[in-house]
């Protein structure tokens, strides 16, 4: 029995249903979002909610005898404890208050994805890898941030109440300019002041109009190139040396998955060959070491 069930847990056939499965169960939920659709095949469409979510609950069984007498193996797997909870989410009353959840619930299956494409599981283990390094460098992104919200708020507030008012306003009007959206505007206005650019509609705001062409254009082109061009990019970096760790690790795992028995013992005394060559070599240097004391 546990064999039967560990050859369907491993059959490609078997994996390409559950696949399917979730692509439905993603159909399913954008058709939820259609009042209309619920209107008219609203008891369809909970019938088959019901099937996906039994379908999941059989694939979790099934993997789960195939552990034979240690069922709790399934655990041991991350992305098994992510299909879990993700089902187990899915029996929650959806009455009143929790209807809402229990949407969400439905809604997460379609991450199942991500436990059925071993693609994408790089993907998010490559994104799951680099987050200690983004850590640092979204720390450096906050400095930056904050070293020139401050100056906005000193240097632009007057003359750009609108953007610079205050300190969180700079925040966010620096985080329009960092992703580009529209910032030669805020500039523009830096630099010709808001009596001359940008304040059209809404003249009684601009009260101290001041115009600094030169002062205007480095600061907010030095921000651009530092948070955009320099900072941002370093995401890049991290991100893609992650893929590159997640990668080398899925390829170990399928190496090591394609070897025989005796190809998995042969490595194994080649090792031990060489770890006792050293072994050997610093034995040698030892003694050499206690005779010339």
């Amino acid at each position: 029995m546990v064999q039967t069930l560990a050859r369907l847990r491993d059959n490609k056939a078997f994996q390409n249903t559950i696949t399917a499965v979730i692509l439905l169960a993603g159909v399913v939920v954008g058709m939820e979002t259609y009042p209309s659709m619920i209107e008219a095949y609203g008891t369809q469409l909970h019938l088959v909610n019901e099937i996906i979510l039994w379908i999941f609950v059989a694939e979790i069984v099934v993997k789960m005898g195939a552990e034979g007498s240690k069922p709790w193996r399934y655990f041991y797997d991350a992305w098994n404890v992510f299909d879990f909870v993700i089902v187990a989410a899915c029996f929650m009353p959806g009455a009143g208050s929790a209807a809402a959840v229990l949407r969400l619930a439905r809604l997460l299956r379609v991450l199942k994805l991500v436990n059925a494409l071993p693609k994408l599981q790089i993907l998010v283990g490559a994104l799951l890898k680099s987050i200690p390094s983004m850590f640092y460098v979204t720390i450096l992104l906050a400095m930056l941030f904050y070293i020139y919200a401050c100056a906005c708020v000193f240097f632009w507030g007057p003359n750009d109440p609108v953007h610079f008012e205050s300190l969180q306003l700079a925040l966010l009007s620096l985080f329009r300019v960092v992703t580009l959206e529209d910032w030669t505007d805020i500039m523009y206005i830096a630099m010709y002041g808001c009596a001359n650019y940008g304040y059209g509609g809404i003249e009684h705001l601009c009260t101290q109009s001041a115009s600094a062409p030169v002062a205007g254009a480095l600061f907010f082109s030095s921000f651009v190139l530092l948070g955009t061009m320099i900072i941002l990019n370093l995401f890049i970096g991290v991100i893609m040396n992650g893929m590159e760790e997640a990668q080398a690790e899925a390829s170990a795992l399928n190496d090591k998955g394609d070897r025989t028995l005796a190809e998995e013992l042969a490595a194994l005394q080649e090792q031990l060959g060489n770890l006792q060559k050293k072994l050997g070599a610093l034995g040698v240097r030892a003694q050499e070491e206690a005779a010339g004391k």
